[in-house]
């Protein structure tokens, strides 16, 4: 995927869902992953040329496993010149240690939204962006379905009342496919992700599992992203067009 078909799917999800105002401030959540960095890096370039003039900055919440090696986020964000700060947590020894969770990724998941939510706030943001793509919208919804009993998915736009913050995902239109070709295109540093249990997941389940209906089924991807955008979920925004 080039720059352009980036920015401009970006930017549509943006515009569609009304994620930017004049005068926001928006923490990129960067984990260091592909689509994190993606993220940052389109903001930063529509950041140039959007109608409504917004700041960024991006913030890493470290869990603790002690071998996560953030330089290359670092240099990262210094050559587009966003703000960076770097959380430190002891999430990790809480969830696998203290807690022994045996599935883990709930609490953590709740507590590293947590730190990033408060961390955003100290730096005077007002909004959080993250870098959920088309897939993970779809693979969030059967997830729902699967263990939930419900046809649910997260929202484009989401006001925390508790924080007085909004989270956008101007990710929403851009498939992971896509994602990855961008990352190789561009040689964006990817930051290996040293949790244990990455890739033994519910959602890596479902993401095979999709994966595999997909090429029995050719188009059931795009079909059930049509179901999910149509689906008038409660609490989900309108569209503007």
């Amino acid at each position: 995927m080039k720059l352009q078909r980036l920015l401009s799917l970006t930017r549509q999800a943006l515009d569609d869902y009304g994620m930017i105002e004049s005068g926001d401030k928006i923490a990129v959540g960067l984990s260091g992953g592909k689509d994190s960095l993606a993220l940052l890096y389109a903001l930063k370039h529509i950041q140039k040329f959007y109608p409504k003039s917004f700041d960024l900055c991006a913030i890493t919440v470290d869990l603790g496993f002690g071998n996560f090696n953030l330089e290359a986020a670092q240099e990262f964000c210094s050559s587009l010149c966003v703000p960076y700060t770097i959380v430190p947590t002891e999430i990790s020894q809480v969830v696998f240690e203290t807690r022994k969770e045996s599935n883990p990724c709930a609490l953590c998941a709740k507590m590293r939204k947590g730190a990033l939510n408060q961390a955003a706030k100290n730096l005077g943001c007002n909004k959080i962006a993250y870098a959920h793509h088309r897939d993970d919208l779809i693979d969030t919804m059967l997830l729902s379905l699967i263990y939930e009993g419900r046809f649910h998915s997260f929202s484009p736009k989401t006001y925390l009342d508790r924080m007085d913050l909004f989270v956008i995902r101007p990710f929403l239109y851009i498939p992971e496919a896509d994602i990855i070709g961008f990352k190789n295109r561009y040689s964006l540093p990817v930051c290996k992700n040293p949790c244990p249990v990455d890739g033994k997941t519910k959602r890596e389940y479902v993401k095979q599992l999709i994966k595999t209906i997909n090429m029995e089924a050719s188009g059931v991807k795009d079909r059930l992203f049509h179901a999910i955008i149509t689906g008038n979920i409660p609490g989900w925004p309108e569209r503007s067009r």
